[in-house]
């Protein structure tokens, strides 16, 4: 997504070099990536992101290199495998793709791209598959063109992630989560603790109760909170109030005894039924990354619906969204 290589197209433009976009916007048939998805090309020669997985990304390079050269921007079709002799299986993935390739937008609509994923706010953001494709801007999707002729991407700004207690587990979580487009948020009464230093990937480290926290922010559904502190006086605190809320998950560390316990404790809470404890997917996790691992795991299961077993086991869609002509997209 567009997201996902922005860091990239912002420190090329920094250095003053110039960037292509290629864009899955169209697609018929089936595909490893969903709509939306995007590469970076700059004129250093480097580049980031996929439209494919890997099948068409060489053919692409070559075509986001011309218009680096002059060439005008162009809708191209391509298919994964297109190249393969007659006796070869096609790929799985061998729908036939479009593809926007045409230079990253500059002046306000690069202004605000930029200005809404570094806020964490929602922007609504349309190109025109015509010449000269020209791009829009809007708070939302019913602000922009529609049709067969626009595609049409949504950036939203990520779950929250609240992390209670600012422990070494918490360093982990955060530099797992950010990068998945969490806004991860830790909070813990203990001023010792509560250190930006000791969370460094976190968006924000706050020395608070975190019930009061709790109390005003604005959480939601796709939002979870991750008692760690192992101080039942604090993350018992973190869990009632999370529990009372709208939060799409609550999980507190903990061995199973323990756990038995923090249940004891909170016997007759509200909602005592939607807490995951000892929180996290089965991985025979034995060191604080792959700890935090098997917890982000479980948050991201729950948000997706998913239950969270071997893909090698289950049926269906691997992805929890389908492709469509306008997609909405978190960034």
């Amino acid at each position: 997504m567009l997201a996902e290589v922005w860091p990239f197209v912002e420190q090329r433009h920094g250095a003053g070099q110039r960037v292509v976009l290629a864009r899955l916007v169209r697609r018929a048939g089936p595909g490893s990536r969903p709509l939306g998805a995007t590469m970076a090309v700059a004129s250093d020669g480097g580049w980031t992101g996929s439209v494919s997985g890997g099948c068409v990304e060489g053919a692409l390079l070559d075509e986001a290199r011309t218009v680096l050269h002059g060439a005008p921007p162009r809708l191209t079709t391509i298919s994964p495998g297109a190249d393969r002799m007659p006796w070869e299986p096609a790929p799985a993935c061998s729908g036939e793709l479009g593809v926007l390739i045409c230079p990253v937008p500059a002046g306000p609509v690069y202004a605000a791209i930029t200005a809404a994923l570094a806020g964490r706010r929602p922007l609504a953001l349309g190109v025109a598959l015509r010449e000269p494709f020209r791009w829009s801007t809007a708070a939302c999707r019913d602000g922009l063109p529609g049709g067969e002729d626009h595609f049409v991407e949504e950036l939203r700004p990520g779950p929250v992630l609240l992390v209670v207690g600012a422990t070494d587990l918490a360093a982990a979580l955060a530099a797992l989560a950010v990068p998945l487009g969490h806004r991860v948020v830790v909070v813990d009464p203990r001023p010792r603790y509560a250190r930006r230093e000791r969370v460094p990937a976190a968006d924000d480290v706050v020395c608070d109760w975190p019930d009061e926290w709790l109390a005003a922010a604005d959480l939601t559904s796709r939002d979870a909170v991750l008692a760690l502190t192992h101080d039942p006086r604090i993350d018992d605190r973190a869990i009632r109030a999370a529990l009372a809320g709208t939060v799409g998950y609550v999980g507190a560390l903990g061995s199973r005894a323990t756990h038995a316990q923090r249940l004891s404790r909170l016997a007759g809470v509200p909602g005592l039924d939607r807490l995951s404890g000892p929180a996290g997917l089965d991985l025979g996790a034995d060191s604080l990354a792959q700890t935090a691992l098997s917890m982000l795991a479980e948050v991201v299961a729950v948000g997706n619906r998913r239950a969270g077993g071997r893909l090698r086991d289950a049926r269906g869609a691997i992805r929890t969204t389908t492709g469509s002509a306008a997609p909405s997209l978190v960034a």
